[in-house]
Parts: C-alpha cells; sequence; structure tokens
C-alpha cells in the first residue's frame, strides 16, 4: 500500500482540482496561471525523463536556481522518481557548489541560467558522479555536451511510460529520505540534513490545519528554496492543499510583485519586514496635522484589538467599534499598497525579530507570527498561532510536537518532524540526536503558559573576563532596532566588558543626511551620526544589566552581505567569519585599556 507522501498528494491535485489555478508566472506584463492538471504533467514528464536517464530510486538531484516553476518541477519530480534532490543557494560560489553536489553524490544538476552553469563548469573536474545539468524552462542554449535543454531533457522521457512514475511513487517508503535541506554554515561547511518522507508529510499536514490554509489561499515565493520553510510554503502545503504560488520575478521586485498579487498568506525573514518597517514609518513620518494623529489614533486601537485577537477573544464594545471604524479609514488604504490587502497569516522565522517590529505592525492590522525552528526538525519547533499569539516569544511548542529545556537551558525537541539524521556524518549525527530528542544548539525558556522565548545560541555565549555568561541575541536586537543600525555584533568574549561593531542602513542614513545636511558617504564617522549612534546605545543599555552594557561601539565601513562573506544566504551572521575580518576594529576598542 502507497504511503502518504508529497508527491502523493501532489499527484492527486490533477484529479481534485484539475483545471484550478496552481501557480503563476508574470509574462508580456500578467500574471499567467497553470492549472494543476499542467503542473502535474509537468512534473510527470520531469520524473520520466530522469528515470530514461538511468536514475534509481535513492538517486540525488541538485537543483541551483531561483524560484521559478522549474525549481519544484525538479524537487517534486525527483522525489516522485524515488530519488532525493538537494537545494543550493545561488549566492553559493563555485567551490560550494562544487562541495554539496559532490557530497550528495548528484548524478544530475537543474540550473536556471548560464551564470549558474558557469560555476559547474568551473568544477567538473572535481565532480566525478555529475552525468547530466539540465537547464531551466527559457534559459538560454549551453553549448556542452554535459548540458540539456529543459525541452531535450524531456524529451528523454517520452519513451518512458507514465505507469513508471506511479510505480516509483507507490514503492516510496516513509523512513527513506526525501530531501536533503544543507545548513547555511554558519560554523564551518554545511551539514545535509536528512528530511524523510514522513517528515515532509507529517509536517505540512500539521502546517495546514494550524495555518487553515486552503485552495483559496496564495502565496509568493521569493525567498531560498534551499531552505525549507520557503519549501514549505512554496512546495509541500500547496501539494496538500491545493493553495496556489505566484513565482516572484526576482528578489528585487518582490515589494512590486506583492502589490500585484495581494497574497493571502506571506513568510519573511527579519530582514524583509525590517525593511517594511523603515519604509512605512518613514512615509508615515511625513504625515502632519490631522492625518497625522488619525494615523497615531488608529495604531493605538490596532496594537489594542490585535491584543485581544492574538488571545483568542474578539474586540468587543467601544474597542470593536474604533476597530472597525480605524479599518475604514487607514487599514484598507495601508494595507494593499504594501500588497497585504488579502493577507490572513503572515509570518516571521529563520532568526529572531524585535518585539517592536511586531507592535508596529500590528497597530497597522499586519499581525506577523514569530515563528521558530530549523531545517533538522523540518522547520517548526514552536509556532504562534491564531487565537494563541504573543509578541516577544516564539509561541507554543508545534502540535504533535513535544518541546523540553535541558538542565543547562538547551531546547529540545522530539516528534515526527524531526530528521533522520545528516548525511556522511555519523558523529554529528550522534551529537545532536541523543534518544530520539533532538538537541537545538539553542537557549530559551517557556513562560508560565507555555510560549517560548529564545535567550540565545548555545556556541554564541559571551563569557566575559569577569566569567559572566551573556547571550548576544536580546542586546543585537535592541541595537537593530535603532533607525540609523542595519547590523551589530556584540564582542566581549574574554573581554572586561561588551563592545558592538555596528553596521548603517542606507535608507535610514539618506533620511538623516538629508536632514543634517551631511554626505551621506561620510557618514559612517561623522560626528552627527556617532552623536545620534551614543545616545540610541545609551538607550538600549538601560534595558538590560549593567554588565550588558555596550561600552564601546565601532560602525563599519559597509554593510554586511552574502557576496562579503558576512551573512548566510538566510541573513544570519557569520560571526567568526567577522571577527576574523574586523579583528583589528575590535582591538582598537580594547587596546587602549590595556585588554
Amino acid at each position: 500500500m502507497a504511503i502518504d507522501s508529497v508527491p502523493a498528494r501532489f499527484f492527486a491535485q490533477a484529479t481534485q482540482r484539475t483545471d484550478q489555478p496552481a501557480y503563476y508566472v508574470r509574462q508580456n506584463g500578467a500574471w499567467q496561471p497553470t492549472t494543476w492538471k499542467t503542473y502535474v504533467d509537468e512534473v510527470r514528464s520531469a520524473a520520466r525523463a530522469l528515470i530514461a536517464l538511468g536514475f534509481e530510486p535513492h538517486d540525488r538531484v541538485a537543483i541551483l536556481g531561483f524560484n521559478a516553476p522549474s525549481w519544484v518541477i525538479a524537487d517534486v519530480a525527483a522525489m516522485a522518481a524515488g530519488g532525493v534532490p538537494a537545494g543550493i543557494y545561488t549566492t553559493c560560489s563555485p567551490e560550494e557548489v562544487q562541495y554539496i553536489t559532490d557530497h550528495c553524490e548528484a548524478k544530475l544538476i537543474f540550473l536556471e541560467d548560464e551564470g549558474q552553469w558557469e560555476k559547474v563548469a568551473a568544477q567538473r573536474e572535481n565532480l566525478p558522479k555529475l552525468q547530466h545539468a539540465v537547464m531551466f524552462r527559457g534559459a538560454p542554449a549551453v553549448d556542452d555536451p554535459l548540458v540539456l535543454s529543459w525541452e531535450a531533457f524531456l524529451a528523454r522521457g517520452e519513451q518512458t511510460p507514465a505507469s513508471a512514475v506511479d510505480e516509483r511513487i507507490a514503492a516510496l517508503e516513509q523512513d527513506a529520505a526525501a530531501t536533503l535541506i544543507y545548513t547555511s554554515g554558519t560554523t564551518g561547511p554545511p551539514k545535509a540534513v536528512t528530511l524523510t518522507h514522513r517528515n515532509l508529510a507529517w509536517t505540512s499536514g500539521q502546517a495546514l490545519t494550524f495555518v487553515h490554509a486552503a485552495e483559496t489561499d496564495s502565496s509568493l515565493s521569493y525567498l531560498p528554496l534551499s531552505h525549507i520553510a520557503e519549501q514549505m510554503f512554496t512546495v509541500h502545503v500547496p501539494a496538500t492543499a491545493g493553495s496556489r504560488i505566484y513565482f516572484a520575478e526576482d528578489f528585487t521586485k518582490v515589494a512590486d510583485n506583492l502589490r500585484e498579487t495581494q497574497p493571502t498568506i506571506v513568510f519573511g525573514v527579519p530582514r524583509v519586514w525590517e525593511k517594511f518597517h523603515a519604509a512605512v514609518t518613514a512615509k508615515l513620518a511625513q504625515e502632519t496635522g490631522l492625518k497625522a494623529r488619525l494615523l497615531r489614533w488608529a495604531q493605538d486601537v490596532g496594537r489594542r484589538a490585535n491584543d485581544e485577537l492574538n488571545q483568542g477573544r474578539a474586540p468587543g464594545g467601544l474597542l470593536g467599534l474604533k476597530y472597525r471604524l480605524a479599518d475604514r479609514l487607514i487599514y484598507s488604504k495601508i494595507k494593499p499598497a504594501l500588497g497585504l490587502g488579502k493577507l490572513r497569516f503572515a509570518a516571521s522565522g529563520a532568526a529572531p525579530i524585535a518585539k517592536e517590529i511586531l507592535d508596529f505592525f500590528a497597530g497597522l492590522d499586519i499581525v506577523i507570527r514569530e515563528v521558530y525552528g530549523q531545517s533538522e526538525d523540518t522547520g517548526p519547533t514552536t509556532f504562534n498561532a491564531l487565537g494563541h499569539t504573543r509578541f516577544g516569544t516564539v509561541g507554543p511548542a508545534f502540535p504533535g510536537v513535544e518541546v523540553k529545556i535541558a538542565d543547562d537551558g538547551e531546547i529540545l525537541v522530539k516528534g515526527p518532524n524531526v530528521f533522520a539524521g545528516y548525511l556522511k556524518d555519523p558523529a554529528a549525527t550522534v551529537d545532536t540526536l541523543i534518544d530520539g530528542w533532538l538537541y537545538s544548539g539553542d537557549l530559551g525558556a517557556f513562560d508560565q503558559d507555555g510560549y517560548l522565548t529564545i535567550t540565545g545560541r548555545k556556541k554564541e555565549i559571551i563569557i566575559t573576563a569577569g566569567g559572566k555568561n551573556i547571550a548576544p541575541k536580546n542586546i543585537e536586537a535592541a541595537l537593530k532596532n535603532l533607525e540609523l543600525v542595519s547590523q551589530a555584533v556584540v564582542i566581549g568574549d574574554r573581554r572586561k566588558y561588551l563592545s558592538a561593531l555596528l553596521t548603517l542602513d542606507p535608507d535610514a542614513v539618506g533620511r538623516f543626511a538629508e536632514e543634517y545636511g551631511i554626505d551621506p558617504s561620510a557618514a559612517p564617522a561623522h560626528p552627527k551620526v556617532l552623536d545620534a549612534l551614543q545616545k540610541g546605545v545609551d538607550e538600549v543599555n538601560k534595558l538590560f544589566a549593567r554588565v550588558e552594557n555596550i561600552r564601546k561601539f565601532r560602525v563599519l565601513p559597509e554593510d554586511f552581505s552574502v557576496d562579503g562573506g558576512e551573512l548566510t544566504p538566510t541573513m544570519k551572521v557569520k560571526r567568526r567569519v567577522i571577527n576574523d575580518k574586523y579583528g583589528d576594529v575590535i582591538e582598537s576598542m580594547y587596546g587602549e585599556d590595556g585588554d
């Protein structure tokens, strides 16, 4: 008997929602739909082609490209053919592409364009198991015997019977590998997280009931599909619910695409919401007089009304009347302008987000629910749900998942979503999976109502020269909440006091420079900027114990970036890289004190 799997659910949509839209792409100035029947036919054709090329059950493929139908088609086709897909971040270097492709022993790699092919071409001598490279649909032709166009790839499968794919799906096993998620590598070479068919099917089924997703829902696919969170929203939940996906044109057009598509479900990493916050704050700051007062009133109403809704209560009485009025006057105009006019569920994950940002958006009737988890548990550990949301926490345990805190504060997870282990890394697997519990590496605490707060990362704990243990996460979040600050990294391990490296937000600097008549390029060292930052740091220090105060800071000349090596593709800070790269700057904050 066939198991319940994402490929089986996906194929079932062809009969359940035959002519309903499955995905949209923007072509010739309009969003063009593709039906579920066509979508499933595309996946079946790709799976037949894989089988024709000698792809056997448990074989692996790599996928390297921006979000597009071809990405998902390749992903689901590989699983349907009994194999295992592995996504690669588009920002990876040729060496990183080679590492992942070789590590997972991919026989075939799918590529977005010629630029990504060049990364493979530069390392082809170090890819002995790679047999084929397939270009995404619509990509320019590449003249190389290793490379197949999308059309040529599909043509290879024409002699493979369609029933061969059904047989492969029927033979899938619940505890067999379904996909590989390569970690973003903050502490060294990425590890390959092995997720099973049980992991994917169970987690997406639970997410469906939790988010209340339905076929009428839609979302914009724009975050890296090599990350489990975006896969969940773009692949697994739609396969389960029959919901619709809009594929963003590229990352620079996300804001425009949101306004055009008005999705009902939106997932963003904190950096996305921070950018939204900065843009909206700047826009609202321009309002004066009666309109400014009306905005402040609406924001106060929104915060109070959503506080009730987050606790499962409808705002009643006078607050309910004010809430409905504020919607007519303010929210119903602001939300569509942001692309959130039909928003039903918004989430933030993958890194901490400041409570102040969540409060701000709640004041505009945009409730962003912080979630917490990792690739190793298929995405969710805890989840702020509809009617069960508490800002400043990452929510209660995901339904069906057991979460507890170890004696040293580490968060431990057990459930059907916990991964099978790291590919080819038994030592790391043994260290991470102990007696069925996933040792997350994160530190946290539950409040009396079962809401989890993340207090830090075990490996990032700063131990000062005085022996104090300090988690930098909350301090950094408070610093990043300062208007001029883009990124903040707290320093202080084995030091007498804490210091910080700060980078500037270009948009905020532009506004500041215009207001004070200074050259934006001189901002990192300008006295007025440094004075404003010092005042902000002083305010942040009031929020923390004296030992957690930032005594000194330095402003770096440019922001952190993936290309610069300071950020992972999911926008997490690489502390070791930053410590090495800016060692002299760090020492300048301590050397004069003989530390």
